[in-house]
């Protein structure tokens, strides 16, 4: 195999940090040389049994100590994270340790927000392993753990180091949890790059194949978009709230049907209601919305949201953290290429959107 790296880099002045994208980065990376001595590294089960001894041989003259959390979106939690603290504090790690995330959004997600809080901030590097964390939750610092009341309500904003992504760990990827990933991917050519957008169309077949130079391709694309979005606005004070597109909608299914539902899933039927909502308020074309449709079918996506009463969505959407003055605030696309945050309170709009995205057994495929 013919290994070809592709490094963007994260601009944030003195905390930029580079994106490396490539396959058999896990063999091969110089990064795992530049390490500090002691390192903690959090997985889970699943993805320590195909990756962990071979980064654990990488790091052979390093003392690393591995902690294993549950393979679920509930291991994101209070208790998992005094947990990874505990084994910190038992090993005693000291300040010039770090902390390696090597899994998914949830351990991503987790360690990001051990390293962001232990004795006040440690190193912190991310080696995601599967699609939707290459491309979307292991780059731009957002780390966060749930709560029962919501979704990533407790969290902080804390750069990792550098993030490691070895597009080889693709080909271990469950089915489903690979089309989550390409959700994402669709969410960047739609709120920001309509050439993208018309590649992803062409290269549909090449992906669901994971052709490995169309997946680096669609990887390096993500992340470069997300990276500039990042730069220009690290703590989503403005155009950063862009990329969550579907999320006020996704994040809601999530909280009532997971773990039925997939993160990648739940915001494939929130990027249709948000198309819907434009579509029908005359301000997104319809052959714009219908080709968003048909792309994220093409992903064997689900585009339609499970039926819920619409005061149970009304609720669990006012949990958004887009939520100001007591306004929810919706990413919504105008035009494939362009979106923008816009605040609602025309809830009758926003109910024949979702009521007309909604099916009883929206997961049939």
């Amino acid at each position: 195999m013919t290994h070809t790296t592709q490094q963007l880099i994260v601009g944030l002045h003195e905390r930029s940090y580079p994106i490396d994208i490539g396959p058999e980065l896990l063999h091969r990376t110089p990064l795992f040389q530049q390490l500090p001595q002691q390192l903690l590294l959090v997985t889970n089960a699943t993805v320590d049994a195909l990756y962990g001894d071979r980064v654990r041989q990488a790091l052979q003259h390093h003392t690393v100590v591995t902690h294993c959390i549950a393979d679920s979106e509930q291991a994101k939690g209070i208790d998992t994270y005094a947990a990874v603290l505990d084994t910190l504090i038992q090993h005693s790690f000291n300040r010039d340790c770090a902390v390696l995330a090597l899994g998914g959004g949830v351990v991503g997600d987790l360690a990001g927000f051990v390293a962001a809080t232990y004795q006040r901030g440690v190193a912190f590097y991310q080696i995601p392993t599967t699609l939707l964390a290459q491309v979307d939750s292991s780059v731009g610092g957002k780390t966060a753990i749930n709560h029962p009341g919501g979704k990533n309500l407790i969290g902080a904003f804390y750069q990792p180091r550098a993030v490691l992504i070895d597009t080889t760990c693709l080909a271990s990827l469950p089915q489903r949890d690979y089309v989550c990933g390409l959700a994402e991917i669709i969410k960047y050519g739609i709120i920001a790059d309509r050439d993208f957008f018309t590649w992803l169309e062409q290269q549909a077949p090449a992906l669901m194949a994971r052709d490995p130079q169309a997946l680096q391709t669609a990887i390096q694309r993500s992340c470069a978009i997300k990276a500039a979005i990042v730069a220009a606005d690290e703590r989503e004070q403005s155009t950063r709230a862009l990329l969550n597109l579907g999320h006020t909608f996704g994040h809601a299914i999530e909280a009532e049907f997971s773990p039925r539902w997939k993160h990648g899933e739940a915001v494939a039927a929130g990027i249709m209601i948000a198309a819907t909502l434009m579509m029908q308020q005359g301000r997104l074309a319809a052959e714009e919305q219908q080709r968003i449709e048909q792309l994220l079918q093409q992903f064997q996506l689900p585009t339609r949201a499970p039926e819920m009463s619409f005061e149970r969505w009304q609720t669990l959407m006012q949990r958004d953290k887009k939520v100001q003055a007591g306004t929810v605030r919706f990413v919504v696309p105008t035009a494939i290429g362009h979106a923008q945050l816009e605040p609602w309170s025309d809830w009758q709009a926003i109910r024949q959107a979702i009521v007309s995205m909604s099916c009883a057994n929206p997961m049939t495929r």
